[in-house]
């Protein structure tokens, strides 16, 4: 141990001296300390990063936080997701912080100095990516972290927990055809989103599987919320063709879905089979009860707590999980009229 602090000491020296600046600059910008410039900080990380420089013997914070990163606290899903780490973080005797940041792709750079100054034992990013450079800074002071992407697809050297988003939609898509529909529409997420496309893709498979065809004026981009599944529900109902089912890529979509259907005089499911996705708790409540995917939030929030502490731990552990998606049946889904 004393031979890798040393070994530390002399690449912080290093850096140092060909950043031009004292250790104790160093070391306050590994310590995300505030009243360092931003060139210097730069070139300081620069050279951390082109030095491969990590803290092997790091100090133990000032109390054991696990760290959530989101960029919307306010999404429906986001507490079952904090419930999860939670249970987990309780369990193990840590806390658990939460910070809003960023837009839903990454963090945005204001929260990468404040978490290098908590020092937490871990970060959990509700992101589908992490930039290079906020990677290589956690690694430098040796913050383990992983990715809960309900919404992406991280690179592969990032550790991440995800769920089964194809599976997803075609078990949802599989539903509405054996029930006996063939004009389907789907409302999926932003257009620049993995799971938004993993979910069309697997409501492709299904419709293809079944010799069904796939009309393009019965596929809409959505945002995830109630607002852009009602617009894309009246487009698709205003329609001569309209479908006798929608597949929505979210439960809140759905659930926009179900309010221009009755806005368009429309009953559900008598006269349109909605199904969401998510199975957050308003689904079960909407009226009627929403047929939706299964997607096991708080089980994904506990495995990636677990896996965190044994990063924390020094332990190594699989890059990747992805959890199953399930089919809930309830009461919006029905044979088409007729």
């Amino acid at each position: 141990m004393e031979e890798d602090e040393a070994a530390s000491r002399v690449t912080l020296a290093q850096v140092a001296e060909n950043a031009g600046v004292s250790v104790s600059t160093v070391s306050k910008v590994l310590n995300g300390r505030q009243d360092v410039s931003r060139p210097t900080r730069q070139k300081v990380e620069q050279l951390l990063e082109a030095h491969g420089y990590r803290r092997t013997a790091r100090t133990a914070p000032e109390a054991p936080l696990i760290e959530i990163v989101f960029h919307e606290l306010d999404a429906i899903w986001a507490m079952e997701l904090i419930l999860g780490v939670e249970k987990v973080a309780k369990d193990s005797g840590a806390s658990v912080v939460l910070t809003q940041s960023g837009t839903r792709h990454s963090p945005g750079p204001e929260w990468i100095e404040g978490v290098l100054r908590r020092r937490p034992l871990g970060v959990i990013l509700v992101f589908s990516s992490l930039p290079r450079e906020y990677k290589q800074q956690l690694e430098s002071r040796s913050i383990p972290f992983v990715i809960i992407d309900p919404a992406g697809d991280p690179e592969t050297d990032v550790p991440s927990v995800g769920s089964a988003n194809w599976s997803g939609g075609l078990a949802a898509t599989r539903h509405l055809i054996e029930l006996g529909h063939r004009r389907i529409g789907i409302i999926t997420g932003p257009e620049d989103m993995m799971c938004s496309l993993a979910r069309l893709d697997g409501f492709r498979s299904a419709m293809t599987s079944a010799g069904l065809e796939i009309n393009p004026g019965l596929i809409a981009h959505g945002d995830f919320h109630v607002e852009g599944g009602y617009e894309r529900a009246l487009e698709m109902l205003r329609r001569a063709d309209r479908p006798t089912a929608i597949f929505a890529g979210s439960d809140l979509q759905a659930i926009g879905v179900l309010e221009a259907a009755g806005a368009s005089g429309l009953r559900t499911p008598e006269d349109l089979s909605v199904v969401g996705y998510d199975d957050v708790a308003v689904a079960k409540w909407s009226r009627p009860a929403l047929t939706t995917v299964h997607q096991p939030l708080r089980r994904m929030a506990e495995a990636a707590a677990e896996m965190l502490l044994r990063l924390h731990a020094g332990e190594r552990t699989n890059t990747r999980m992805e959890l199953a998606t399930s089919l809930v049946v309830r009461k919006s889904t029905a044979p088409p009229a007729g």
